[in-house]
C-alpha cells in the first residue's frame, strides 16, 4: 500500500493532473516536459491517459530529471532539434504572479526550459498553492536565476549591482556535494540575483535589461508566456490563473485512475 501524500505533494499532484487533463489531448504529439517537483506528477497522468494515446507521442525533456521521467515511464524520448515545434509544454515554477509572469531557474535548467516554452503552441504552469504572489519575489526569496557564461562572469556580477542587484550576488554554488560552483546542463554558471521590489514589478523590463549584458545566456524571468497557471490547494482544489486575467476554481479531487 502506498504512503499517502503529504498536503503539499497532493497539492502539487492536483495541479498536474488537472493542466494535463485540461491541456493534452490526442491530437497532440509532441510534448514538451519541464522541471521541478510538481513534473513527475504531470508525466504520472500522461501515463495514466494508456499506451493507445502516447503511442505516436514525442516527449522532450528540458534536463537531466525530466529524461529520467520519460525514459523511466516508457513514453518515447525526442530532442528539440529533431522537433523544433511543440504543441504543449507543461512545466513547473518558482514563483507566479498575477499576470503569469513568473520565476523558473531554482534547479538551473532556465535556458532549456526557456526554449521549450517558447516552441510551444501551448506553455502551461503546475505549482502548488505556495508559489502563487502578487508581485515576483515576494514567495521567492532567492533572486532571479541567471545562466553565464564562465568566461568574465566576474564582469557581470559588477554589471548586476549597477542594476539594482543585492551587492552579495555571487555564483550559486554545489554545496558539500560538490567543492565549487553549479554548473548547468550547458556547461555554464549560475548566479541568483536579488532585486528590489520596485524592480521586480516590472518584470518585462528587468528581464530585456538583463538579457542584454554580455555573458548572461538566459533568465528566469518568463514574461508573457505562459497560457494558464494551475495552483494545487491545501483544500483539494485547483485555482486556475488564465492569461485573459481570469480565475477559476476547480473542485478536482482526482483518484489514481
Amino acid at each position: 500500500m502506498s504512503k499517502p501524500l503529504s498536503a503539499i505533494e497532493a497539492a502539487k499532484r492536483l495541479a498536474a493532473y488537472t493542466a494535463v487533463d485540461h491541456h493534452i489531448f490526442p491530437q497532440h504529439r509532441v510534448i514538451g516536459i519541464g522541471s521541478g517537483s510538481t513534473v513527475p506528477y504531470v508525466v504520472e497522468r500522461i501515463v495514466a491517459q494508456g499506451q493507445e494515446a502516447n503511442r505516436h507521442r514525442v516527449f522532450i525533456p528540458t534536463g537531466f530529471q525530466s529524461k529520467n521521467l520519460i525514459v523511466d515511464a516508457g513514453l518515447v524520448l525526442g530532442d528539440i532539434e529533431q522537433f523544433p515545434n511543440i504543441d504543449v509544454t507543461i512545466d513547473g515554477a518558482d514563483e507566479v504572479d498575477d499576470h503569469l509572469n513568473c520565476i523558473k531557474g531554482g534547479g538551473g535548467c532556465q535556458y532549456r526550459e526557456k526554449v521549450l516554452a517558447e516552441a510551444a503552441t501551448t506553455f502551461v504552469l503546475v505549482a502548488d498553492y505556495r508559489k502563487k504572489s502578487l508581485v515576483l519575489g515576494t514567495t521567492w526569496h532567492h533572486g532571479v536565476p541567471l545562466e553565464l557564461v564562465p568566461f568574465g562572469y566576474a564582469r557581470v556580477l559588477q554589471r548586476l549591482v549597477a542594476l539594482g542587484a543585492q551587492p552579495s550576488v555571487t555564483l550559486r554554488m554545489a554545496g558539500a556535494a560538490k567543492a565549487g560552483p553549479v554548473v548547468s546542463d550547458n556547461g555554464n554558471f549560475i548566479v541568483d540575483a536579488i532585486f528590489p521590489e520596485e524592480r521586480m514589478r516590472h518584470p518585462t523590463e528587468l528581464l530585456k535589461e538583463l538579457k542584454g549584458l554580455t555573458g548572461i545566456v538566459e533568465v528566469g524571468l518568463f514574461c508573457g508566456m505562459a497560457k494558464a497557471a494551475y495552483f494545487g490547494n491545501e483544500d483539494g482544489s485547483v485555482t486556475i490563473r488564465k492569461v485573459d486575467g481570469s480565475v477559476e476554481e476547480v473542485a478536482a479531487v482526482h483518484n489514481d485512475e
